[in-house]
Formats: C-alpha cells, structure tokens, sequence
C-alpha cells in the first residue's frame, strides 16, 4: 500500500510539473503562452473562466461526497426524512448560477469591444487574403508584399485585414491570438466601402510564432500554415528595405529586363543559379510568381521575393532547403493535393506540366534558394 502511496504522489507531481512547463518548440501552436495584448486578454479570460468552473466542481464534489457519506444505507436504520421542496436551496442554486455568469460576461464583453477597436492611424495595416491554399500578406503603406511569412514589429500595434481570394479561411496565430474569418469580399453597393474582419494586437516578444487556417477550407486546409516573424523595428525596418530592392542573387549577373541598379561580374555568377535563373524567367513561372525588381510580376500565387529568406516552403508545410523546393517544383500536388500549381509531370491551374528535366528542377530550386 505504501508503494502505491509513493507511486501515485510521484505520478501527481510529475503531471504537475509537465503542466508547467512550456516548450516553444515542441508546442508552437499553444495558446496557453500569449505573447501579444490581445492573446494576454484571451488567456486571462481562460483563466478566470478555469477558476470558476474548478470552484463550482470543487464546491459540487464536496456536497456529493458529503450527501453520500452523511445519508449512505446502514443496517436497520429507518427511512430518513423525506423532504418535498426546499425554497432556499430553489432560490441559491438559481440565483448563484446566475451571478457566475454575469461575472464572466461582464469582462467577455469588454474584451470583445476592447479587442474589436483600434486606433488605425498609429497601426501598422497589414492585408491578410487567404487563398487555397497560402497565405499572401501586403503592406499598404509601402505596396510590399509577401507570402507565408509575415513580419511585424515588436511593440508596435498591428492591424490586420481579413480577407480571402476563394472560400472562407481563418486566421490564427494562437500564440499572437485570434482567432477570425478571412471572408471573400462582397459586393457592396456604390459609395460604400467593403467590410472586413480585423485583428488588432500588439506583439510583446520576438520570435517566430506559427500560424493556421483554422476553417476548413478544402482537401490541404490541414497544409495551410504561416509564420509570424516579429522582430525589432530596426530590424523590420531593414527588412522591409530588403523587401523594395531587386533580390537577384549578388552572383548572379543582370539580364535584360531586370532592374539591378549594379552590375555583377559574369565571373562571380554561380553557374547553377544562373541556369536556374534563365529557365525561371524563361518558363510560365513569371504568369503567376512575382520577384521584386525582375519582370516576374504574377499576382495569382505566391511572391517569391526573398523566399531564401524564409523558414518555411509551402505555405509553412516544409523545411525551406534547395532539397525540398526540388520536391516542391517537381510534383506540389504530391505534397499539397489541391493545389494549383504544375508539376513537372501534372498539370495544375490551368496550366500543362512544366517538364522539367532533374538537372533544369535542381538549377531552378538554387535560383529561388539564392533569393535573399
């Protein structure tokens, strides 16, 4: 029996302490570590809602042991009182439900109204559209975009803007808060302007934060992740530079089109990239991919500017590696079925298979890895 005493306490304070221990890494997607304003509203309300529900289990367990001790059958004893109505007990079990409710609703409201409002001209507004299935991210006040990974400043509130390009997604970056509804955009009459959902937060701590469309939205809904890259705003200012100048690899040599403001040396071009480069430019890529400062300007999938930069490929699914953009260009379908672009051997979007040979695949996956 005494075994079994130490075995279970040891059991309790283990549980105990893995319940309070948070692993970032392990656990990217807990929303039980806010890092944001919004996400500390979120959890404190969980956390208030926790101790109600605890005390009226605590409070309900107590009365039922007690009845179940107090009035449990013994031998030869008489039929206890029986009792037909009790208007005090009708009235506190009544009554006191009712005063837990209101004293979670009350702050629930405020933190709806608190979290639905947001002074926009002191906001960084950034447009969320989701589509199937990536996300794309633009910065209205200077025409960046990207794609998959957006990156926001530390301190400074944001606002997004919710939108989709098809079907109803959700945005949710559980440890920044949220989650809401990227809707299509609808029609509205003439001299009124479209309606959104927003997200107002104001990040606390740097880091990449793993995001999730969190409405299902066809056969890769489960695929369709993002990251959250906040940082400094010296760093997020850097960034966003880096994001307006031509990203061509500085080994690669500038082509005919292209707006590189310094020539590079032939010499000093890696010959894989460059090779990666021509069929890039060449191939119906540039249709719907757009790279800042080379006549890449699609707008129907995702904008490729930087993307050596990002930790991810595939709308957060895959290792950014030249290994994986090798497996992502020759069959994506593969990896993410539904998706809309071609493999070397599928067609995709409307448009044939691209049939590339493995060597044109594996300069193309250097050209886009190059791309920071």
């Amino acid at each position: 029996m005494k075994s079994l005493r130490t075995l279970l306490g040891t059991w309790v304070v283990a549980l105990f302490a893995a319940s309070c221990t948070f692993d970032g890494d392990r656990y990217p997607q807990s929303s039980v570590h806010p890092t944001s304003d919004f996400a500390e509203m979120i959890h404190g309300l969980y956390v208030d809602i926790f101790w109600w529900t605890l005390g009226i289990l605590v409070v309900v367990w107590a009365v039922l042991a007690y009845i179940l001790v107090r009035f449990r059958a013994r031998p030869d004893q008489p039929i206890p009182k029986q009792i037909h109505g009790h208007m005090g007990l009708e009235i506190g079990w009544t009554v006191l439900p009712a005063l837990i409710v209101v004293a979670i609703t009350i702050p629930t409201i405020q933190a709806v109204f608190s979290t639905q409002t947001a002074n926009l001209e002191e906001s960084l507004v950034i447009d969320v559209i989701g589509h199937q299935y990536w996300w794309e991210f633009r910065y209205p006040d200077t025409g960046m975009v990207t794609a998959n990974e957006v990156h926001i400043p530390v301190g400074q509130q944001v606002s997004f803007r919710l939108s989709s390009a098809d079907v109803i997604h959700s945005f949710w970056v559980p440890m920044l808060g949220g989650k809401r509804d990227a809707n299509p955009v609808r029609v509205r009459p003439e001299g009124l302007d479209p309606e959104y959902n927003w997200i107002h937060l104001t990040a606390n701590e740097t880091g990449t934060f793993w995001g999730q469309c969190a409405e299902f939205c066809g056969d890769s809904h489960s695929l369709m992740g993002f990251r959250v890259v906040v940082e400094s705003p010296e760093e997020f200012d850097a960034w966003q530079a880096q994001l307006a100048e031509p990203v061509v690899a500085p080994e690669v040599a500038a082509a005919e089109g292209d707006s590189i403001a310094t020539p590079v040396q032939v010499a000093d071009v890696d010959p894989l990239v460059e090779e990666g480069r021509t069929i890039f430019h060449q191939q119906t890529c540039v249709a719907c991919h757009a790279i800042q400062g080379t006549n890449a300007q699609g707008e129907i999938a995702p904008n490729l500017t930087l993307l050596g930069q990002r930790s991810s490929i595939a709308a957060g699914w895959l290792e950014n590696t030249p290994e994986n953009l090798e497996r992502w260009i020759t069959a994506p379908q593969d990896i993410k079925p539904g998706v809309l672009m071609p493999g070397v051997n599928v067609a995709g979007g409307n448009w044939p298979a691209t049939n590339l040979t493995e060597d044109q695949v594996r300069a193309v996956a250097a050209y886009l890895y190059s791309l920071r």
